[in-house]
């Protein structure tokens, strides 16, 4: 009796061949990517998926490359390669085969049908269903759990004739004798409406989740600034992220080592170092990846959440990588799809020292930091492992939370404890003097941290009430001055809770 090899898909215990079609738009695109001489190294049409197939744990002990005009109908592959595929499983006694292309689910039925005729029986699986695996393998949350699971149902369902041996078998009626025989169901219907009811379901379930998600999210960015690393997978995002707050991000040199986004808070100091308590709420998210499944994108958008709505966006590049560019596009592409449109971005040139190690024969092939530099203008070179770079980073987003700053006068009630806190601690002074009941500070003032201090009864910035002093300080187009409130004059009553951004620290 045949057992279809699909039924058993511990991607973990298997010996693997990758295979690549590669055709002239990918051929064009390689070659555009890396101008002048094309070696070994920079172009390796098969580097992505290797890395992909050892993240997931399978060993690769054989590599097929076909350049083609179009792919083969039937197989993909032509049919002398198809030959060549099913000599190499027996010979590597292979139980995989990964195409880095993606398969329609009739070739993947014929390839299978191909390799057993020739007594080389091995799964077929394509990169959407390697990426699928390993994000099924590491989904630790209920919600992750979920968006796999939704997206390996919506990526199999068309897929079932081609996927299971069993599915033409007719269940209803009698299996033999005339007049006894219903219309019956095909097992293949059944199996599909199982899909279809189970796919409602785990949908409802997390729409309810992300929901949540969301307004978490939303109330996080309301009462702070927030910033969202993104990048493609393996860029560095998770080593950037420990060094610049408390950490405990997994950070490994493998591709979608981190699949759960994670929040922790990030020291900005003010724009005189980092000894004050100005502070982002900085979020590690799921890396990018060229081709991963649209059921992917959709299922996973919850998780890119805090980079959809994070006040700016720091984009993180593996310069050292000779993809890179490719890599570039496929962030903002994605960025785009999910609707991360609206915020400013900035572009962290990452592992420059790992760059600068590079042969220079190899070095001479790619992108230099400061040919980046020159095409990307507001771009940072960083080294997370070095630790290059990331005094400049803080400064820069402290200058997108405080936007631009002014000089002012800020007076304020001896009472107001929590706003002097605030004053003293994450807002330059340059001078302060104490009269009466009064503190008068002289400092430079961002238009988010006047909008922070505005509750505080009793402040006056330049003599103004600071809704008219914002104004006046920020908009370009001010509005009629406010009148200059007498220093005799003060709020009655007790002072509100202030926003978040005056609790103490």
């Amino acid at each position: 009796m045949n057992i279809n090899p699909r039924e058993d898909m511990n991607l973990r215990s298997d010996v693997a061949i990758l295979v690549a079609v590669r055709l002239p738009q990918a051929r064009s695109s390689a070659l555009s990517d890396h101008p002048g001489s094309v070696t070994a190294f920079a172009e390796d049409p098969l580097a992505e998926l290797r890395a992909l197939a050892e993240s997931a744990g399978v060993r690769v002990k054989g590599e097929l490359i076909q350049n083609r005009e179009k792919p083969r109908g039937k197989t993909y592959l032509g049919k002398g390669k198809v030959d060549e595929l099913a000599h190499m499983v027996k010979e590597l006694q292979a139980t995989l085969v990964i195409f880095d292309n993606e398969l329609a689910p009739s070739q993947i039925q014929e390839l299978e049908k191909e390799l057993t005729g020739q007594k080389a029986g091995a799964k077929i699986i394509d990169r959407s269903e390697l990426i699928l695996d390993i994000f099924a393998n590491r989904a630790s949350t209920r919600q992750a759990q979920l968006q796999v699971e939704i997206a390996q149902l919506e990526y199999t369902a068309p897929r079932l004739r081609a996927m299971w041996g069993h599915l033409g078998q007719v269940t209803g009626g009698a299996p033999v004798g005339v007049g006894t025989r219903g219309p019956g169901e095909q097992q293949l219907e059944i199996d599909r409406r199982l899909v279809q009811k189970r796919l409602l379901r785990l949908q409802g379930e997390l729409a309810e989740v992300q929901a949540r998600k969301t307004r978490e999210v939303q109330e996080r960015r309301d009462q702070h600034f927030t910033a969202g690393l993104v990048g493609y997978t393996n860029a560095g995002k998770s080593s950037i992220f420990n060094a610049l707050t408390a950490g405990g991000a997994f950070a490994n040199d493998q591709l979608f080592a981190t699949l759960l986004t994670r929040v922790e808070r990030w020291n900005l100091g003010t724009a005189a170092g980092e000894n004050g308590s100005n502070y982002a709420l900085l979020s590690d998210t799921v890396g990018f990846i060229r081709d991963l499944p649209h059921h992917l994108v959709a299922s996973f958008r919850s998780t890119l959440e805090d980079a959809i709505y994070s006040h700016v966006l720091l984009i993180v590049l593996d310069v050292a990588d000779p993809q890179a560019p490719r890599q570039l596009a496929v962030v903002r592409n994605v960025l785009d799809e999910i609707g991360a449109t609206t915020q400013p971005r900035l572009l962290l040139l990452n592992k420059v020292d790992r760059f600068r190690d590079l042969p220079r024969e190899e070095q001479e092939v790619m992108r230099s930091p400061e040919e980046w530099l020159a095409e990307e203008e507001d771009a940072l070179l960083v080294s997370a492992r070095a630790g290059d770079g990331l005094e400049e980073l803080r400064q820069r987003v402290l200058g997108f939370m405080l936007g631009e700053l002014k000089e002012c006068t800020l007076s304020i009630p001896m009472g107001q404890g929590k706003a002097i806190d605030f004053i003293e601690k994450r807002i330059d002074v340059l001078a302060r003097a104490y009269e009466a009941d009064q503190v008068e500070y002289r400092v430079r003032l961002g238009r988010r941290q006047a909008e922070q201090l505005a509750a505080a009864p009793g402040l006056r910035i330049d003599g103004l009430l600071p809704g008219a002093a914002i104004r006046e300080l920020f908009d370009a187009k001010s509005e009629p001055a406010a009148r200059r409130v007498p220093p005799h004059e003060r709020f009655a009553g007790e002072m509100p809770d202030l926003p978040a951004g005056l609790q103490e620290s």
